[in-house]
């Protein structure tokens, strides 16, 4: 008999305006502050990033070292959770965000919960081991029932996500790509992925065609000029990436759009 296809866990809501790295047009990308935010801007979803400092501490952060959003330098490799408190991850980005902390992912997941939040966690190798980074956001993840359909994890890095998929059969994934290669459908099948996560310079069409044939939800990032995908509004596109969730939830057509899938089940 052939061999069923893998499970394939999903969020109980789509997640179409997300606001990416938080509200980050407006607050520092990665933070508690951006996270909150994005909430009272009226998100209901927001994407952060995920690396490790060298004690497989996950924290909220994009790059591999600390300069471009904090006031630390060097790689986070260099760092442990013990580090944290001499770091300051807001004044780059204004004066008014002194005192910001790097966040660590626990901090993070308790903010989304509290603000009953949906998000999109992306991991972040960095050269790291797959398996180390899976197992870190793992860990975090455990504890927490409710991130079982309110989180879907991604990442650029298959590895990482055949990791995490081994120690989290029931966790939602989405596979991103910058421009898909001809067998992303196989990939995400593979791994039990839910979603395509993609630059929105490369949706198509035919992209979201496929996508439907396979049962699989599309989104894009990153998007700060609405017209750019409105073609794509009506042809089976699930949601978008922004810096600044009002350019879409403040026009009547994207926010019908947005509310079409919204209101998540009672749990």
């Amino acid at each position: 008999m052939p061999q069923a296809p893998p499970p394939r866990p999903d969020t109980d809501t789509r997640g179409r305006i997300v606001a990416h790295r938080g509200a980050s047009r407006d607050a520092p990308e990665n933070t508690l502050t951006a996270i909150r935010l994005a909430a009272r801007l009226g998100a209901s979803w927001l994407e952060f990033d995920v690396s490790l400092l060298g004690d497989a501490t996950p924290v909220l952060h994009h790059d591999e070292t600390l300069e471009r959003c904090t006031d630390a330098t060097g790689p986070l490799e260099r760092l442990g959770a013990a580090d944290l408190a001499g770091i300051d991850a807001g004044r780059w980005f204004g004066a008014q965000y002194a005192g910001e902390p790097l966040a660590t992912l626990a901090q993070a997941l308790d903010l989304i919960e509290a603000l009953d939040l949906s998000a999109n966690l992306e991991m972040k190798t960095h050269g790291a081991p797959p398996e180390r980074v899976a197992r870190a956001v793992a860990e975090a993840l455990a504890g927490r029932p409710w991130t079982r359909t309110r989180i879907l994890v991604s990442s650029f890095r298959p590895g990482a996500l055949e990791a995490l998929r081994r120690l989290m059969p029931d966790q939602p994934l989405a596979v991103l790509y910058r421009d898909p290669p001809a067998g992303w459908p196989e990939v995400l099948a593979s791994l039990g992925a839910c979603s395509l996560h993609l630059r929105h310079q490369f949706l198509s069409r035919e992209i979201l065609a496929r996508a439907r044939a396979h049962g699989f939800h599309v989104r894009v990032f990153t998007v700060n000029d609405p017209p750019r995908i409105e073609p794509f509004r009506a042809a089976g596109l699930a949601g978008v990436f922004t810096d600044h969730p009002p350019l879409f939830l403040d026009d009547p057509e994207w926010a019908a759009w947005a509310r079409e899938q919204a209101d998540r089940p009672s749990r």
